[in-house]
């Protein structure tokens, strides 16, 4: 208790020493001193204590050899032995900090690291450990703290992820219980709950635990479920935890074993292991950090050998590599003008004369600036790449997973924090960071405890667990879904016999006891014991629980195990064939359209071919009998008339192509009503129903009545309760005016099983609500996962089908061969078709209406010529006398009429030339004449 007591005074003191102000006595050094103080604390007596101060003074040794680095300047390290001892520890950073050393290296332990961290934090001086792993020493607390390995936060992902590679949920913690163990366990649980995983169990070990401590720990374990263990300790404590879980038996078939990586530093350094040491490890998963092989690693591995017998671990490695970064980052230091400046406070010098001489205790004033220097160092080390990121950790965290096996260990995979699990080595992966393996085998075959080649399950059921109490309806009718044994009160049926496999199924153990719910003289009410869930009188609810809104509200579900939408089964009758039978495949209306048309297109076509076709022209009565023997011989393609215009062409065409159709579906539906049995009922689905008002019954306490009464707006004095199958049948068959019901509506599974022995029934029209029965759960609850994935492998591999076969399954009543009758085909079904049709005869009809329109006004005149009318004395009777002619007389005597129109204009002219040229002529002569008569005038005058 003293030493407790002192331990605790000196953490105080420092902590809060305050900022240190003027009044300090400063010595100073040349820039580029000759040595350089550096220190070390490890635990001298531990593997890793032993083989880490062997690295260090390799490394420092390489350094002072190497001019290069430092120019000129040597290190220089003294070790301190903390001897597991966190107060040693504390004495001797408080030496260390007398020397005025720039840096210190160590410790090993995360426990000791923390204490130290508060020192180097007051006094400015960098803390760099290869082995304090504790994910919470990254934290802004201690600014001063670099660590030079991997976090163990990556190491517990790298778990996690093999933990769920496995399809393992639940794993048990093995821990030191200190800042190491229990910090790196709370990341572990962190880990696995991103993974939907997560530590069923805690068993922490006291650090000065004796072995009979530790097997007191270990008895609790075996009684849990779970038989995943990780074990994250130190490496002395991790033997003493596997010889005790040998004597127990829990190295045994059935567990899993994985172990930090103090397993692979016990396996590095002391080999080869003493056989019964090496036999206790057999099948153990463990984890390494992973090392590229260089020219760098194996001319360090060929010095190690002359170095010591050890073997050589990849702490030896990262504590070389923590050398050779300290020194570069000095390098940088001094480049930048830093000193070897110590400064004191005053407020320690008035401590002087107490026992503990915290007076000669300095402050680095350059240690900021180192402290930067070491965070932006890149270099290429034994390690690999070193580099920090901004959260001041390595660069490139990976692992490898190894299998212990025989007199060592085998490589199995690897763990990146970019690629995760796979068997490629992680710098062929981190070459590309966004890779993901692809593969589905991210880890090679294992060897697991046994030993034995099948990976375990993982759980088996508890000795002292708590068991799941799980609801059960007690039903009276359709036991073959859920029911209970008379002689042994066991439940049994298609329900629990999914239950039971799917709970096989599952990666760990759920012990459990089924409860009855009921009381066993009508079927009880799912909601109501959906509800007693929410409550927590049950923990889990299993039986034909459909599953629906309001019952979602109160619990979890499991996937659907069956699909059972709601249906109605009425009664029904088998048609009979009658004299009249060959009118059924149409309805009166489809019918009637259909004649429709047969005269419609035999009018179209008449139209269109009347003026220019002889088979078409002729008295009226020959017209109308054309007409129709054309409309309705195209029934079988039996017409003799030709169509000569290219728009009568088209809309026979057309016709024919419907006309095919029509004949097609008739044949057809003919032939199904003459040969194939049907089943008739006046009731068509639940439409039928909605729209009638006869008494609908119900099975009794299920969620039917509340959903026809809110969804479909039906009176609940039309509903009617029934239980058993029995009154299913006794209500059919009564009928809705004998004190029976028109149809009932239930779900489909029960009526399924309901029709296998009953004939006179049959499910009408459409499934109208689409669910299905889920197992139920606490809201949250992982086991409602779960048990869908169970559900969906039992539904892959064929399990879900046999069991369905093995309850549901009846053959008494077979309706093979036997058809709900079918409805007869409506016009709806046709429509899109006549429309079509009947566009194509609109715009035939009218492109020849603006034809014959353009050709009326062409010949107009000619044909008021010929018939003696006029203009006014009717156009539209003229028009009609134009339309019912022969184009081709109409034609002919046009051509006739411009011939004679074109003889009468030439006599007229020939005659006109005539006149002309005999007048010419008389005037012609008249003019010579008088001339001739002036000439002899004024000769005679001249004579005179």
């Amino acid at each position: 208790m003293p030493m407790n007591l002192v331990w605790a005074l000196v953490v105080l003191v420092v902590n809060f020493s305050g900022c240190f102000t003027g009044g300090m006595n400063n010595s100073s050094v040349s820039t580029r001193p000759d040595v350089v103080n550096i220190a070390s604390i490890l635990t001298f007596d531990s593997i890793i204590g032993k083989v880490a101060k062997i690295a260090l003074q390799a490394a420092i040794e390489d350094v002072n050899s190497d001019p290069t680095i430092l120019k000129g300047t040597k290190l220089k390290i003294t070790f301190h032995d903390s001897n597991y001892s966190g107060f040693l520890s504390m004495m001797a950073a408080l030496q260390v900090m007398e020397t005025e050393a720039v840096a210190l290296i160590g410790p090993q332990s995360s426990v000791i690291a923390h204490v130290i961290s508060h020192v180097a934090n007051e006094l400015q001086v960098p803390l760099l450990s290869f082995t304090a792993t504790d994910p919470t020493l990254s934290s802004l607390q201690y600014p001063f703290f670099v660590r030079t390995t991997h976090s163990d936060l990556y190491q517990m992902a790298a778990i996690a992820d093999i933990v769920q590679y496995y399809e393992w949920r639940h794993v048990i913690a093995i821990y030191m219980d200190d800042d190491h163990g229990r910090n790196g366990i709370i990341s572990l649980g962190d880990q696995l709950a991103a993974r939907g995983c997560k530590i069923s169990h805690k068993a922490p070990i006291n650090p000065q635990a004796t072995k009979t401590d530790i097997s007191d720990v270990l008895v609790q374990v075996a009684l849990m479920e779970s038989r995943v263990l990780v074990v994250h300790t130190y490496a002395n404590w991790g033997l003493d935890i596997l010889e005790v879980a040998k004597s127990l038996q829990m190295l045994n078939n059935g567990y899993v074993w994985i172990a930090t990586n103090w397993l692979s530093t016990v396996i590095d350094i002391s080999s080869p292991l003493p056989l019964n040491t090496i036999d206790v490890m057999q099948g153990f998963i463990t984890l390494r950090s992973y090392t590229k092989e260089s020219n760098l690693t194996r001319k360090f591995a060929s010095e190690w050998r002359n170095l010591t017998t050890f073997g050589l671990s990849t702490y030896c490695l990262y504590a070389y590599d923590t050398v050779w970064l300290l020194a570069r980052a000095l390098d940088a230091y001094f480049d930048q003008g830093g000193n070897m400046s110590f400064s004191k406070d005053i407020r320690l010098n008035e401590l002087k004369g107490e026992i503990l001489n915290l007076n000669s205790l300095s402050i680095f004033n350059g240690g900021n600036l180192l402290l930067q220097d070491i965070l932006n160092v890149k270099m290429k080390g034994l390690t690999g790449v070193i580099e920090y990121t901004s959260d001041k950790d390595l660069v490139f965290p990976a692992y490898e997973v190894l299998n212990v096996f025989g007199t060592g260990v085998r490589n199995i995979g690897y763990w990146s924090n970019s690629s995760g699990l796979s068997t490629i080595p992680p710098e062929t992966v981190n070459t590309d960071p966004p890779h993901q393996s692809g593969s589905s085998e991210a880890l090679h075959d294992a060897v697991w405890p046994g030993p034995t080649m099948k990976k375990p399950r993982g759980w088996v059921f508890p000795e002292n667990g708590r068991q799941m109490v799980i609801g059960v309806p007690h039903r009276v009718s359709y036991t073959e879904f859920v029911g209970q044994s008379e002689d042994t009160n066991a439940f049994k049926g298609y329900c629990i016999d999914v239950f039971t496999s799917a709970v096989n199924l599952l990666p760990y153990a759920v012990p459990y006891k089924f409860e009855s719910f009921g009381d066993s003289v009508k079927n009880p009410s799912n909601t109501k014991l959906v509800s007693l869930i929410d409550a927590g009188v049950y923990d889990a609810a299993v039986g034909d629980i459909a599953i629906t809104t309001n019952r979602t509200r109160l619990a979890d579900f499991s996937q659907p195990f069956i699909e059972s939408g709601l249906v109605v089964v009425a009664p029904v009758t088998r048609s009979k064939s009658s004299t009249w039978a060959f009118l059924r495949p149409f309805s009166p209306l489809m019918w009637c359209v259909s004649g429709i048309f047969f005269i419609v297109v035999g009018a179209v076509v008449w139209t269109l071919e009347h003026r220019i076709n002889d088979e078409f022209r002729g008295p009226p009565k020959k017209q109308i009998v054309t007409v129709l023997w054309f409309s309705f011989s195209t029934m079988f393609s039996s017409h003799r008339e030709n169509t000569l215009s290219a728009l009568g062409r088209m809309v026979l065409i057309l016709w024919l192509f419907v006309v095919l159709i029509i004949n097609s579906s008739y044949t057809a539906s003919l032939t199904s009503i003459l040969t194939v049995q049907k089943l008739y009922s006046p009731i068509k689905g639940i439409e039928s129903l909605m729209a009638s008002k006869d008494p609908i019954g119900y099975q009794e306490n299920s969620f039917v009545r509340n959903y026809l009464i809110a969804e479909y707006g039906i009176h609940e004095d039309r509903l009617i309760p029934l239980s058993l199958p029995e009154d299913f049948e006794k209500a059919l068959k009564a009928g809705p005016n004998h004190g029976g019901v028109a149809a009932v509506v239930d779900e489909r599974a029960y009526l399924e099983l309901f029709l296998s022995t009953r004939c006179d029934f049959s499910i009408v029209g459409q499934e109208f609500t689409k669910n299905g029965w889920g197992f139920a759960f606490p809201r949250d609850s992982p086991l409602a996962a779960d048990m869908s994935t169970a559900i969906l492998k039992l539904s892959e591999n064929g399990e879900l089908q046999r069991i369905h076969d093995k309850w549901l399954l009846r053959s008494a009543c077979s309706s093979q061969g036997t058809k709900f009758e079918v409805d007869q085909l409506e016009l709806a079904s046709f429509q899109g078709l006549f429309f079509i049709f009947g566009m194509a005869c609109f715009l035939a009809l009218i492109i020849y209406i603006a034809q014959t329109i353009r050709q009326f006004y062409k010949h107009y005149p000619d044909l008021s010529e010929t018939t003696g009318r006029s203009i006014q004395s009717g156009p539209i009777k003229t028009f009609i006398s134009f339309v019912d002619e022969k184009e081709e007389t109409t034609k002919a005597r046009s051509k006739r009429k411009f011939s004679e129109g074109s003889s009468s204009t030439t006599y007229a002219n020939n005659a006109a030339m005539q006149n002309y040229n005999s007048n010419r002529t008389y005037a012609d002569n008249a003019s010579l004449q008088n001339y001739n008569g002036s000439r002899i005038d004024m000769s005679v005058d001249t004579l005179k």
